[in-house]
């Protein structure tokens, strides 16, 4: 690359986020919209439209023009597809609100959560030690973005993973990190007739018995609310009645046949995620299968998509925990490995987002 070139791609990053904020303006005041519904349209025009002042309009434009966002000739404005992909690209559209409502200030103190190995930029919606626990009361615009990121790229794998996941025809299917109940809606919609164990955090729990009350599927659920984090908590280990989640009797332990972890580990340090497979490696028999579901780095076709995934890892330092990233593949091997667990089986190109799918069991110590 020439020096010159290097310093046009320097000066991008440094005014990069300006451009970002500008983008976020002109779909605010309708100016991507107006632009792309004309074949070339001029300031003025542009102006009236939006109805906003001819300083607003002309400085955004120009801003545009010189990101490539649109394009200038003639004295006219024209759409690009760079536009179009803000304006009607889904992924490009949850991806944006997700920075800005969720990443965008907290950002700032980047440098220092990786310094102090905590989320300093958490402080920016309220006090908690991490995002998980301050979930459930963040601000509705917030949250709303967060959860729309949250399940758009593991949602769109669902299919899949329940197919591979029905083939060995488990009983009882544990979801680990169940968040709002979307895994469960998809699995019983496949007409499963077992019972689903769904747990995490208390709050996140009441949001995912809520939507599965709502669709009728509760009754084949239970919910075991669990802090995966604390030393003395123990995986699936109470009893089958149902009741039994809610501090109820029952004695017979509810053995899991599948245990799934969607999109789940990523949320944890090398080490948590080590301790957090030997809970699960407790609760397992040998015919146990444990499924990881993860969108790894490194096993991706796109440049784009790798972009993407290694930039999350920055909102889980300054915002999620301050020490967990978006992972290779090799990265979570290793961590099967040291929790006494091994791969079985590696399904790749799952969904549309090229997820991976690992398929975990106990070694059998016979051989």
């Amino acid at each position: 690359m020439k020096m010159a070139d290097a310093k046009s791609l320097a000066q991008k990053i440094a005014f990069s986020p300006l451009t970002f904020q500008a983008v976020r303006a002109c779909l605010a005041f309708g100016i991507f919209k107006i632009v792309d519904e004309a074949n070339g349209i001029e300031l003025e025009e542009i102006k009236k439209a939006a109805g906003k002042s001819a300083y607003a309009v002309s400085t955004l434009l120009e801003v545009m023009a010189a990101a490539g966002v649109l394009e200038y000739k003639d004295k006219k404005y024209y759409s690009t597809k760079i536009a179009q992909c803000f304006l009607y690209d889904e992924m490009t559209k949850i991806n944006f609100d997700f920075v800005n409502d969720v990443c965008y200030q907290g950002a700032f103190y980047l440098t220092e959560s990786f310094e102090n190995a905590k989320p300093e930029g958490l402080k920016v919606f309220g006090t908690w030690k991490t995002v998980y626990e301050g979930l459930s009361q963040l601000p509705k615009q917030v949250k709303q973005s967060w959860f729309a990121f949250d399940h758009f790229y593991s949602d769109n794998a669902f299919c899949d993973v329940i197919k591979i996941i029905l083939d060995k025809n488990p009983k009882t299917v544990y979801d680990v990190g169940a968040n709002t109940g979307k895994f469960e809606l998809a699995l019983f919609s496949k007409n499963y007739q077992g019972t689903a164990v769904l747990c995490d955090l208390p709050a996140q729990l009441a949001k995912a018995k809520e939507n599965l009350s709502a669709s009728g599927f509760a009754k084949n659920c239970v919910f075991y609310p669990i802090d995966v984090l604390e030393e003395s908590s123990e995986f699936m280990i109470f009893g089958s009645n149902k009741s039994a989640a809610d501090g109820g009797g029952g004695k017979e332990i509810l053995t899991p046949d599948a245990i799934l972890m969607s999109q789940f580990l990523d949320c944890f340090s090398k080490e948590q995620i080590i301790s957090i497979l030997k809970k699960a490696a407790a609760a397992m028999t040998n015919k146990t299968r444990l499924y990881i579901l993860e969108p790894f780095w490194d096993e991706q076709k796109f440049d784009a998509a790798k972009l993407s995934l290694t930039h999350a890892s920055l909102y889980f330092t300054a915002i999620a925990n301050g020490n967990s990233k978006m992972y290779a593949l090799n990265e979570m091997q290793n961590c099967i490995t040291f929790a006494g667990l091994q791969t079985a089986k590696i399904h790749k190109n799952i969904g549309s987002h090229e997820y991976t799918l690992l398929e975990v069991e106990k070694p059998d110590k016979t051989k």
